[in-house]
């Protein structure tokens, strides 16, 4: 499956959009008003799903799990991301700086950019099978007290051994504030 950068974008988009539109409706408070931001920090873990393949053996689009953090950087509209993306074969580690967009005092949308480092070469993962720089987009919003739900898409960037795909995974989970 080959995706330009075009239909990443709309890929996105689509990912973003309705839980955007439907939590500001339910907001009394215009979308990004300041000081109206989700700015905690939590730890979480999930489902995550790579939707792409790279056109070789070991390439195939996988089922795995994910554990995801993020630090906000006080008074910034910035955070500092980790993932972990894995499968009972291998496991990509994420690290990722967000602008995070406040939709509500308890929800943000959030784009950045980061690079994956792939456990195990040429062996197929959620974000491929080499290492790459990834773009990331997503939501989070906290649905209880110190309880987090989040998902996000990330477009590896030629990510695959001897082929110029990128590489596309979903991640949903649920964390933990801290």
């Amino acid at each position: 499956m080959k995706l330009s950068l075009k239909s990443i974008a709309a890929l996105f988009a689509l990912v973003a959009a309705p839980i955007v539109l439907g939590a500001g409706s339910a907001s009394a408070q215009p979308f990004g008003v300041q000081g109206e931001r989700f700015d905690r920090s939590y730890v979480g873990a999930g489902v995550g799903a790579g939707l792409t393949n790279g056109g070789r053996d070991n390439d195939a689009a996988i089922l795995g799990g994910n554990v995801q953090g993020r630090f906000a950087v006080p008074n910034a509209p910035v955070s500092v991301r980790g993932s972990v993306l894995f499968t009972n074969k291998n496991s990509a580690v994420i690290p990722t700086v967000t602008y995070d967009l406040p939709v509500s005092k308890t929800t943000n949308v959030y784009a950045g950019a980061g690079y994956s480092f792939v456990q195990k070469d040429n062996q197929s993962s959620q974000i491929g099978n080499k290492d790459a720089a990834v773009l990331t987009a997503g939501v989070e919003s906290q649905v209880a007290k110190g309880v987090v739900v989040y998902s996000d898409a990330k477009y590896g960037i030629n990510a695959y051994e001897g082929s110029n795909a990128g590489a596309l995974t979903v991640q949903a989970g649920v964390g933990l504030q801290f």
